[in-house]
């Protein structure tokens, strides 16, 4: 595929991570997929195979945390980088968890791209958010708000 297709299905990505469509989200994925989570984490580390990562990961692992109905994983992104068969995104989205707290998290990803699907996922991202708001282990000092937070756009 040509920069711009694999700019586009991320870009695809995207959108339909914003619409909650996560049968189109797990038909952009190759079925020998690899998500690279960083941090040490209950989701960190690698998954392998598009069942562990769509199902599994994001399924089990993220969505079972959330409030289905009010999550918006994608509520701004941007493309920040494409060559060859690599995109690399910006991503902020987020909303609330079943445990009360908010789960408003920023994501930097890089994609590897085969045969018009996602073969490869490295995705960065707050690990003490996804502990404290996901897993319930909170720290001893609670995160301050940062007064000039990072913006996409």
């Amino acid at each position: 595929m040509s920069v711009v297709e694999n700019k586009r299905l991320i870009e695809n990505w995207y959108e339909a991570l914003a619409a909650g469509d996560f049968e189109a989200i797990f038909d952009m994925h190759h079925d020998d997929v690899i998500y690279n989570m960083i941090g040490s984490t209950p989701v960190s580390g690698r998954i392998y195979g598009k069942d562990a990562c769509c199902n599994g990961m994001i399924g089990q692992k993220l969505l079972e945390k959330l409030i289905p109905e009010k999550i918006k994983f994608s509520k701004q992104w941007k493309i920040i980088a494409a060559e060859n068969d690599r995109v690399v995104g910006l991503m902020q989205g987020g909303g609330p968890c079943q445990n009360g707290e908010n789960y408003e998290q920023t994501y930097c990803e890089i994609f590897t791209i085969r045969d018009g699907k996602i073969i490869e996922l490295h995705a960065f991202f707050d690990t003490v958010l996804v502990e404290q708001c996901l897993f319930n282990n909170p720290l001893a000092n609670k995160p301050k708000v940062i007064e000039d937070p990072f913006q996409i756009k």
